[in-house]
């Protein structure tokens, strides 16, 4: 067999330091003018990092990175969450050790176990929308983000107490709120290379007094001597065991609960936002969502959700570290490289996705795409844990809101796509206007 030289795709050919802030502050222009002067796969090269990483938006090429289950972590992942969501956490494991975590995790956010959140998810989301103001422009964005933290401090942490729930309630959203800032990996990337005070200290700090409101809701139920009655996921992690029989350490515990916290929140509520964004400006898949939701069916409502994912997906990349040779676009990508599928270029292929910058929730109704073709979560072994609860969420929150209010967009200029830390976000935080209650 003929050896195959080892060559990285091409890229912009501009210094590590203008790439970066283009990725910080321009990122969907920066892809899409990689995609047209490089095609398919090209290589970028970031501060911080002493090799360039691959971007990859063909399905064949992702469906081979995902299928290679001996790929590990890209390194920003890590020094970028592990201070913050702890080294336990299963997004930071590898191996066996993330395996054994997410096959004890999975159940508690799929099947029946997952539809007994919708009563938590209904109170929280009614008692939001009873606040929202009749003719008053407000952006969405934010109450999504108060709506999905509501949601996690009940349905995963599980805290009842009104008193420690109000104290979560603050100190998590200010903990949120700086994790989820737009210039956190800028501010890290900068102290890493100029030998600064790192940022992720007052993230360390916040997080500390976080830590001992968790671990009073772990004592609580360690002690509770009926754990089977509470359906919250933090009691079914304690309930949980690996397959040598062992359980989760306490760490362990506050660790994966800030983890789903961190994955869970700002994803599910910027999605959110993405969703009613796009709605509100078409008013014909408007229309025929509302009605299909009079006549109590959710088939469009889980194609306008799907169509919303493709179009805004919320997590940029979900790459790993090769351990392995990829061929990718003609190259062969040796062991080591660091390779991302780019989920927004993926998701807007015209050979996939005809007229992919159209908004048609259509497309979804009639079978799913290939399996890497629709990458809102990830893939492989290391997809989102909490996929299934986030699509699940978003359907009874827009069936709810929908179904109670009347709302329009208030600003006539498209939302531009803006960073908050891994995140795109809608930059103006899609403003709107209830005009009516129903």
């Amino acid at each position: 067999m003929p050896h195959t030289a080892m060559t990285l795709p091409p890229g912009p050919s501009a210094p590590p330091a203008v790439q970066t802030a283009r990725w910080l502050f321009r990122p969907i222009e920066f892809m899409d003018a990689c995609r047209r002067h490089h095609g398919d796969a090209f290589s970028v090269r970031f501060l911080g990092f002493q090799t360039p990483m691959v971007m990859i938006s063909d399905p064949a090429a992702i469906g081979a990175l995902y299928r290679g289950r001996e790929s590990g972590l890209p390194p920003g992942r890590s020094f970028a969450l592990e201070p913050v969501m702890g080294s336990r956490s299963v997004l930071l494991l590898e191996g066996s050790e993330h395996l054994s975590r997410r096959k004890a995790m999975l159940p508690a956010f799929h099947g029946e176990r997952m539809r007994k959140y919708e009563s938590v998810i209904t109170e929280v989301i009614h008692a939001e929308i009873a606040s929202w103001p009749l003719g008053s422009s407000f952006p969405v964005h934010s109450r999504m983000q108060a709506v999905t933290l509501e949601v996690i401090m009940r349905a995963v942490f599980g805290v009842t107490d009104p008193a420690r729930l109000e104290r979560m309630r603050g100190l998590l959203a200010r903990m949120l709120s700086n994790t989820a800032s737009p210039r956190l990996q800028l501010r890290v990337m900068l102290a890493r290379r100029f030998g600064r005070r790192d940022p992720i200290d007052n993230l360390r700090r916040e997080g500390a007094a976080v830590d001992d409101l968790i671990q009073a809701e772990i004592d609580e139920r360690l002690a509770d001597h009926r754990p089977g009655e509470r359906e919250d996921i933090l009691s079914m992690l304690i309930a949980a065991r690996f397959e040598d029989g062992s359980e989760m350490s306490h760490e362990e515990l506050r660790d994966q609960l800030i983890t789903l916290l961190l994955a869970g929140h700002e994803t599910t509520a910027t999605a959110l936002a993405w969703t009613f964004d796009l709605l509100l400006r078409h008013p014909e898949p408007l229309a025929r969502l509302r009605g299909e939701l009079d006549a109590g069916t959710d088939g469009y409502l889980r194609a306008v959700i799907a169509e919303a994912l493709r179009l805004r997906p919320v997590v940029p990349l979900a790459g790993r570290r090769l351990r392995s040779e990829l061929r990718v676009d003609g190259h062969m990508l040796p062991e080591g490289t660091d390779v991302t599928p780019a989920i927004w270029l993926t998701h807007t292929r015209a050979d996939i996705y005809p007229d992919p910058f159209e908004f048609r929730p259509e497309r979804f109704l009639n079978g799913a795409p290939e399996t890497y073709a629709w990458i809102p979560f990830g893939g492989g072994v290391r997809r989102c844990l909490g996929a299934a609860f986030a699509e699940f969420e978003m359907r009874v929150v827009l069936r709810e809101v929908l179904s109670h209010l009347d709302l329009r967009i208030a600003n006539s200029k498209p939302e531009r796509i803006a960073r908050r830390n891994i995140t795109f976000s809608p930059r103006g935080g899609t403003p709107v206007i209830v005009t009516s209650r129903r």
